[in-house]
């Protein structure tokens, strides 16, 4: 985790410091600065350039700041560059005897209000933390999408969510998955709900790749990054050339790009610039496999002769994704530009114990 820190004077300096050797202690990549009046001329972290530029740049490059000085100072400071609670980077914000540690900012999903208590017990400050989830020890689909790297489909219907279990009205839940586990308190299942109950549940969470079926008229999708993706390509395919295929087919399969968890493709493809770059701008990590791997994959694949006499194996797609993702085939090869896709459903389970 990527850490900055800033303080304002003497004593904020040394706490800081405290700070910074306890995160490092963890491993975390800490880097810190000070904008002050007091005299530390041998220190290399003096900040040379202006506040708000120094907060700017962080919250482009950093997982989570954190403010040594009074709560208005910050407010002030992030002010502009706080945009979106997906993307916010956590703000905690200490003083400067360390009395107190208050998760500012993206509190949940950014993690500050995991971070503020974990701190806070090792300088031994009180957190606090003003969620009402968290104070009222409610369910918090945000928090437990991101502790099981799902993505929400929709922050609005996150909000309600929230809201709805907090005032007591119940919550449908409908999974593709097998679920290990009791429902959280407030939520109920679909299959569960008789014909009166939809005046009453219209708002309900669906765990799931796919968006083909909204189960509640007002859904919120849990994403899980559960789908892989074979390629195949020709030599010299560009990025863009994929990405067209990739996103054609998940369309026209009502899967979210959000799912894709991984790449697989032969090793040939192993340097191939095109399949690269494709991999870099989706974030996406890619395996390869040899010739002799695939032909040992399990299953029934489409057949190429030509695939089979450039490649040493009948198909590279389908074998690719079946042998990473170790689940079912949804989607069989489908080919465009010289490009081939599959995809394959992982084995996974969402767990409430």
């Amino acid at each position: 985790m990527k850490i900055a820190g800033i303080c304002f004077t003497q004593n904020g300096y040394h706490l800081l410091e405290k700070i910074e050797k306890i995160l490092r202690q963890e491993d975390h990549d800490v880097c810190v600065a000070y904008k002050s009046r007091f005299s530390a001329k041998d220190h290399p972290e003096k900040l040379q350039e202006d506040l708000k530029e120094w907060v700017g740049k962080r919250f482009l490059d950093s997982d989570a700041v954190i403010f040594i000085g009074a709560t208005g100072i910050t407010v002030r400071t992030i002010a502009p560059y706080v945009k979106d609670k997906r993307q916010d980077p956590a703000v905690i914000v200490l003083d400067e005897s360390g009395k107190f540690c208050i998760p500012l900012l993206s509190g949940h999903i950014g993690g500050a209000n995991d971070l503020a208590v974990w701190l806070a017990d090792r300088i031994h400050a009180v957190p606090v933390v003003t969620t009402a989830t968290d104070i009222n020890d409610i369910f918090a689909v945000d928090v437990y999408a991101k502790k099981n790297h799902m993505t929400l489909s929709n922050m609005t219907y996150a909000k309600e969510v929230s809201a709805s279990l907090l005032s007591g009205y119940p919550v449908g839940f409908q999974s593709d998955f097998p679920v290990e586990g009791a429902l959280p308190s407030g939520f109920v299942w679909e299959k569960d709900l008789g014909p009166e109950d939809p005046e009453t549940v219209t708002l309900g969470v669906s765990v799931s790749p796919s968006y083909k079926n909204a189960h509640f008229d007002h859904c919120l999708w849990l994403i899980p990054k559960c789908i892989t993706i074979g390629i195949g390509c020709r030599k010299g395919a560009t990025s863009a050339q994929i990405a067209d295929l990739v996103r054609d087919v998940l369309k026209e399969n009502y899967l979210y790009p959000e799912a894709l968890s991984r790449v697989a493709t032969i090793d040939r493809k192993a340097e191939e610039p095109g399949l690269l770059q494709f991999c870099r701008e989706l974030d996406l990590p890619m395996v390869t496999y040899t010739a002799e791997e695939l032909n040992a994959a399990k299953g029934k694949f489409t057949p190429s002769k030509f695939v089979k006499d450039t490649t040493g194996v009948d198909n590279v797609c389908e074998r690719c994704a079946m042998l990473a993702g170790n689940g079912e085939m949804i989607v069989k090869k489908t080919q465009k530009d010289g490009v081939t896709c599959a995809c394959v459903l992982s084995d996974w389970r969402v767990s409430f114990e």
